[in-house]
């Protein structure tokens, strides 16, 4: 990277610059209209700061425990898909970065890099599995075992994809068929034919992707088997749609997997007491970054119900729609123990590999210390919701009521 990036948004820009738009896209794109992807933005725009003024805090402290792993701050790497489509540093790279800024990476089923890769390259940390039921049931045993056997201790599970989101930019560019299988997952040839127009116009990703062997592909999916013979793609997304997860899975999660459970996809306070008796440790308020149901609600709007329905007992993790340091103080103002970031650390990804990624996780880090400075606040812990107040909402009725309901 010739140039320093001073924000997301700016790595966004060259991102958008440097890859092909059928891989852009694959990155930005939502779910039919795009509602939600674009309220989890307006949505941390109309929550507004209460700052203590004249006070002098030094040095925020920063630190936080998520499920007593202590991380230099409050934000993860949330579990995305096609890593190695981005640069050849793909999911390792990723979770190196992660290590490197003392934090935690969420290994996707389907980042594209082998799940034992994201943990034995990734620098050493804590990190986290996403459970995806490829191959039904069967599929999702063996992916638990070798996760295990990896080494990881917290496994994260999705329970909002009983189907895949219809993404009509995917559809449009060709990189996925209706009904969300990918309509390329190998290079041959043919691949390489019909999809030359649609790269051509970026040699810098062409060079990369080529000379890193060109790592299209799902090594998870591979290593999955059917009568001894490996399953495909298509087969393993079938059989995952026929069967995705349910609360009742996790009575055989919690019989075979012996470190926490994590459950991704949260929007209701009332489901964050189903995971909570169905057995997980935490969970992740999530709409999948828009992905998956439009006009699904923008996921800060609904923490504080889901922290009012089990934040005494469980940690509360929020995802979608950050792009600050201040977007990370007010989700944790309302109650969130921490956040993860998906889209954020994919532009930097797809700029620079893991420096990208690092240069990211910089970003937010200094925002968030800049935030705290500015709101009067010693550290992360000292957020609460006295700390924010809604859009038009005075300064006085924002302290009379910070056990209240912060309005739309």
């Amino acid at each position: 990277m010739t140039t320093t990036i001073y924000s997301v948004d700016e790595a966004r820009r060259r991102a958008r610059r440097l890859l092909p738009k059928v891989v852009f896209d694959f990155i930005e794109g939502g779910a039919d209209d795009e509602l939600t992807t674009k309220a989890n933005r307006r949505a941390f725009d109309r929550i507004l700061f209460r700052p203590l003024t004249g006070v002098d805090v030094g040095e925020p402290d920063l630190r936080t425990t998520v499920l007593d792993t202590e991380l230099s701050f409050p934000v993860l790497l949330a579990p995305c898909g096609g890593l190695s489509m981005f640069h050849p540093d793909g999911q390792a790279g990723a979770a190196r970065a992660a290590a490197s800024a003392h934090t935690i990476a969420v290994v996707g089923t389907l980042s594209g890099s082998l799940l034992e890769k994201g943990m034995s390259d990734g620098g050493g940390a804590p990190h986290w599995f996403q459970l995806y039921k490829l191959g039904g049931r069967a599929g999702a045993e063996r992916l638990v075992d070798r996760a295990s056997e990896a080494g990881y201790r917290t496994l994260v599970v999705s329970v909002d994809t009983p189907v895949v989101g219809h993404k009509e930019r995917d559809i449009r560019n060709g990189g996925v068929r209706p009904g969300g299988t990918p309509a390329i997952d190998r290079v041959d040839l043919a691949s390489m034919i019909r999809f030359a127009p649609k790269v051509a116009a970026h040699p810098r990703w062409v060079y990369r992707f080529a000379r890193a062997g060109f790592p299209l592909g799902q090594p998870n999916v591979d290593m999955l088997q059917s009568d001894g013979s490996p399953i495909s793609l298509e087969k393993a997304t079938e059989a995952w749609m026929s069967s995705p997860a349910t609360w009742a899975d996790f009575e055989w999660i919690r019989s075979r997997w012996s470190g926490r459970v994590v459950a991704k996809g949260i929007l209701s306070g009332d489901d964050a007491r189903r995971a909570v008796g169905a057995g997980a440790d935490a969970v992740i308020i999530s709409n999948h970054g828009g992905r998956q149901l439009d006009a699904a609600p923008a996921t800060i709007n609904v923490l504080q119900d889901v922290v009012e329905a089990v934040g005494t007992t469980t940690e509360v993790l929020l995802d979608s729609g950050i792009r600050r340091g201040s977007d990370v103080a007010r989700a944790l103002a309302l109650g969130a123990r921490a956040v993860l970031i998906g889209r954020p650390y994919l532009y930097g990804l797809a700029v620079g590999g893991e420096r990208g990624v690092r240069i990211v996780l910089d970003i937010l880090r200094d925002e968030l210390t800049r935030t705290l400075q500015l709101l009067g606040r010693q550290s992360v812990a000292e957020l609460d919701r006295s700390s924010v107040l809604a859009s038009g909402e005075s300064a006085q009725r924002g302290c009379d009521n910070a056990q209240g309901s912060l309005g739309p």
